[in-house]
């Protein structure tokens, strides 16, 4: 049996850092896993940055909730929903993605915890597992399942690469340059049909 497994940022909705950037005025928070591949480093620099500038979970949930899919994603998510079981594996935050997951349909994802205190200051995080995305398709795999994955970003090789089928799409020149074994694509429709192609295989 076939589980399709999706990044979330990049891949079906915008990268929500880079909207907080652009809304709150502070360009360094523009950078992502596309550009930090240690994903532990990047959330500690993030949550220094949000210290220094006395932003919470209010303000970036005020950004989220103008955040809309790229355009497609909903009708891409739909028909692969309808091929076969999916499940979107996200180093984003269960107080960030819903609703976002409302906009997509309600998809099952796989996040992580923010740590918040009472007024609303992001203390920390809290992974799933270390290293979840790869760790979930392994996971997945010991129980029956084949998996095929996609991503756009460092921290999705890793699941990429463990896939019986795995594929790059809408990634940064530097990645898809690193690993030219990786098929990429840049739309749903291929995308969908790459995905239609591997269950065949």
């Amino acid at each position: 049996m076939y589980l399709t497994c999706l990044d979330l940022e990049g891949v079906l909705v915008p990268e929500i850092w880079i909207a907080f950037a652009k809304a709150s005025g502070i360009p360094e928070l523009t950078r992502t896993t596309r550009d930090e591949p240690d994903y532990h480093k990047l959330m500690d620099w993030r949550l220094g940055i949000l210290k220094e500038h006395g932003l919470g979970l209010k303000e970036i949930q005020q950004t989220i909730a103008t955040i809309d899919p790229i355009p497609g994603a909903k009708e891409f998510l739909d028909e692969l929903r309808s091929m076969t079981q999916v499940i979107i594996i996200s180093d984003t935050f269960e107080q960030f993605a819903k609703p976002l997951m409302q906009k997509l349909g309600w998809p099952t994802i796989f996040c992580n915890t923010l740590e918040v205190a009472a007024d609303g200051t992001i203390t920390g995080f809290k992974m799933r597992v270390e290293n979840p995305k790869y760790a979930t398709v392994k996971a997945l795999q010991t129980i029956g399942f084949e998996t095929i994955a996609s991503g756009d970003s460092f921290n999705d090789l890793g699941m990429i690469e463990a896939s019986k089928a795995g594929f790059l799409f809408k990634s940064t020149p530097q990645i898809k340059e690193a690993n030219p074994h990786l098929p990429a694509f840049e739309t749903y429709g291929e995308l969908l049909a790459a995905i239609k192609q591997a269950m065949k295989d």
